[in-house]
């Protein structure tokens, strides 16, 4: 079942399932959508009477959530463009010749395309150049704060690295945290912080005080590498 209601001039699209538990719950899920569970045999009313009282805890959640869309502009992929690598930045060079290869090297991402050196081609190089590099690195830190924090998490984690539209980092009730590929464009401070806000939900589902507690014992100045993380991949 689905509806909407309405909060400070806002649309809260809602799903609602039933079960049989005795009590109503309401989640907040990372791409904005609202879960309701019910026992069975609640009203619609009801449901919505209850969401309406949660309604500015539903708003709080999803401005949370939003901090950590990434919100890279769009790039054009031409010479003199910085892009950034482990929170550094970086120029284009472009170049002709014989072979299709990406270089970091002398503060510069030095592309040589044996065609031409359309938008579409340079981004496939460049795209194939992070992929590799993200595999390499995140897994790095994965491995890295995994060890250190081994006794948070309920469940071993295991690491998944794709390209996610809306999220940093996400963690699956099967203990699998996935982490976008883009996030190794962030220093490695910031890599960890979301690695270890990760792995906090294997402890701590939702942001409860009792996740932000263990978040702030784990890594105490998370907030400053959060502020990093969304100015600098702004």
């Amino acid at each position: 079942m689905r509806g909407c209601i309405g909060y400070a001039g806002q649309s809260i699209e809602y799903r609602a399932l039933h079960s049989k538990r005795k009590t109503l719950a309401i989640s907040v899920h990372p791409d904005g959508l609202v879960e309701v569970v019910a026992p069975n045999g609640t009203a619609q009313s009801t449901i919505e009477e209850r969401l309406q009282r949660r309604a500015a805890w539903i708003v709080q959640q999803r401005r949370y959530f939003e901090q950590f869309q990434p919100r890279t502009p769009e790039r054009r992929f031409v010479s003199g463009e910085a892009h950034l690598y482990l929170g550094r930045q970086y120029r284009l060079k472009i170049e002709k010749g014989a072979l299709d290869e990406v270089r970091l090297k002398g503060g510069y991402f030095r592309v040589t395309a044996s065609g031409p050196a359309s938008t579409e081609s340079i981004a496939g190089l460049m795209g194939g150049w992070y992929r590799s590099h993200a595999n390499e690195k995140l897994f790095e830190r994965f491995k890295t704060m995994t060890e250190r924090y081994a006794r948070v998490p309920l469940t071993p984690p295991t690491l998944a690295i794709r390209s996610m539209q809306r999220r940093w980092g996400s963690y699956s009730g099967n203990g699998r945290i996935t982490l976008n590929i883009d996030l190794v464009r962030a220093p490695i401070a910031c890599i960890d912080y979301v690695i270890v806000h990760e792995l906090a939900h294997g402890r701590h589902p939702n942001h409860g005080r009792a996740f932000f507690d263990l978040l702030t014992q784990m890594m105490p100045d998370w907030e400053k590498r959060k502020a990093t993380m969304e100015r600098m991949l702004a």
